[in-house]
């Protein structure tokens, strides 16, 4: 086990990219100490740590047709963009079986990214509960802005990790990982803009979470930062950092032959860089 950090940025469906790079890891058996994952990343993480190799990817790309999680219809209906029943609660008890077990007699501390809806601040979840919890705090840390309902942990109100840190980096140097390998889910380059009707739409939308919505006025910035941070390390050889080289999908791409070669892409690409990982791990 190696002792080192492993970020996962979020990004919806786009985690097809890292469940194919963490697949490649399970294949080599390659294991890190800590993980943390934020939104997809939080979906990724748990599979990693439970070391059930495809399972995200047979989630993000479910073969039958009745178990698509995506739909405008959840909208019209006064639900989620995203059926989170179905991806929290039937794919883990039945459909794609979560190894509960296998996760929580597993060496590999873990932490899930969710935002605090009353204070606007991340909050980094230890996921040793219990089943249910387990399943609930990922939830809360997949479930975006506007197209997701709010998820209730012990009365408090939670939305996705990614509101109030992205990349949880820093958050994995500050619980003592001297080297961490970043899995990206966008582009190198790519920085995140908000438009002034996007604003004034989450202004009015979140205005009874004033703490909320500065969080979320303030994503951009907070984002584009860390990836200006993840550049200057990754160039100084202090962290290692994984990312998509090709177009990359949108996050409700419903797909499957794009979402399948965005996964084989990560898988390729993890494939080309393992020698160039270990070797930065082992140093």
């Amino acid at each position: 086990m190696f002792h080192a950090g492993l970020v996962l940025e979020g990004g919806a469906v786009r985690g097809v990219f890292t469940a194919g790079v963490l697949d490649y890891m399970m294949e080599q058996k390659i294991d890190f100490q800590y993980v943390v994952g934020v939104s997809a990343g939080s979906c990724n993480a748990v599979d990693y740590v439970s070391g059930q190799r495809e399972r995200t990817r047979n989630c993000f790309i479910p073969e039958d047709k009745a178990n698509n999680y995506i739909s405008a219809m959840n909208l019209l209906r006064g639900k989620s963009l995203y059926d989170m029943d179905r991806v929290f609660v039937d794919f883990p008890a039945e459909i794609y079986p979560f190894d509960f077990k296998a996760y929580f007699n597993s060496p590999i501390k873990c932490e899930i990214v969710t935002t605090n809806c009353l204070t606007g601040k991340p909050e980094y979840m230890h996921t040793d509960c219990e089943r249910a919890g387990l399943m609930e705090i990922c939830r809360a840390s997949s479930s975006m802005p506007l197209v997701s309902k709010m998820v209730y942990l012990d009365g408090v109100p939670y939305l996705d990790g990614g509101l109030s840190d992205s990349i949880p980096l820093a958050h994995s140097i500050a619980v003592g990982n001297k080297k961490n390998v970043v899995i990206l889910t966008r582009n190198a380059k790519y920085r995140k803009k908000l438009s002034s009707k996007t604003r004034k739409l989450y202004s009015r939308y979140y205005r009874e979470y004033p703490e909320l919505t500065k969080a979320i006025l303030n994503r951009a910035n907070m984002y584009n930062k860390q990836l200006d941070d993840i550049d200057k390390l990754e160039e100084e050889g202090s962290i290692f950092v994984i990312r998509p080289e090709v177009r990359v999908v949108s996050r409700v791409e419903t797909n499957h032959e794009k979402l399948t070669a965005f996964y084989e892409h990560g898988w390729e690409i993890m494939k080309r860089d393992m020698d160039k990982m270990m070797d930065y791990l082992q140093v």
